[in-house]
C-alpha cells in the first residue's frame, strides 16, 4: 500500500458576494508526516494564481465535522446536512469552502488505513528529524 493518500474533492469557494463558485482542491494525507493532512488548491482558485497548499492537522479536519474547533489560521465545522466549513486565515483574508463531509469522512478513513488515530507517534522518523534539524543548523 502506497504511504501516500491523495483525494480530489469538490469544494464551494464562499465568497462575499450571493454566489458560491466551485473548485476542484485535492486532500493529501502522507504517513511520513502522520498528523498532518494538506488541501491544495488550484491556481484559478486562488488570488495569486498559484497552487495554494495548506497543512493542519488530520486530528482538526476529524473534529471539526462534528463540532467547531480551530482558533488559528484554519478553522473547521459542521455545517447543516452533509456539509464542513473548512476556513483559511491569512494576511490577505480569509477564505470559506464548503465541503462534502462524505468526502472528508472517505479520505480520513483512508488515512487511517495507513496510520490510525492515536497511533501517529508510532510512525514518526525521529531519527531523520532530528539529523535534519542538525545539518540545517550548521
Amino acid at each position: 500500500m502506497s504511504p501516500v493518500i491523495e483525494q480530489a474533492v469538490q469544494a464551494r469557494l464562499v465568497a462575499s458576494v450571493p454566489r458560491a463558485d466551485t473548485v476542484h482542491a485535492t486532500l493529501r494525507y502522507d504517513r511520513a508526516d502522520p498528523f498532518a493532512v494538506r488541501m491544495a488548491f488550484p491556481p484559478p482558485a486562488t488570488l495569486e494564481g498559484t497552487e495554494v497548499t495548506w497543512e493542519f492537522s488530520r486530528e482538526l479536519l476529524a473534529r471539526g465535522m462534528t463540532e467547531p474547533i480551530g482558533v488559528g489560521d484554519v478553522r473547521v465545522r459542521p455545517f447543516g446536512y452533509g456539509r464542513t466549513v473548512v476556513e483559511f486565515h491569512a494576511p490577505e483574508g480569509t477564505a470559506m469552502v464548503h465541503l462534502r463531509s462524505w468526502e472528508l469522512r472517505d479520505f480520513l478513513e483512508r488515512s487511517e488505513g495507513l496510520v490510525p488515530a492515536g497511533r501517529e507517534h508510532l510512525y514518526l522518523d525521529l531519527d531523520h528529524d532530528l539529523a535534519e534539524l542538525l545539518r540545517d543548523a550548521c
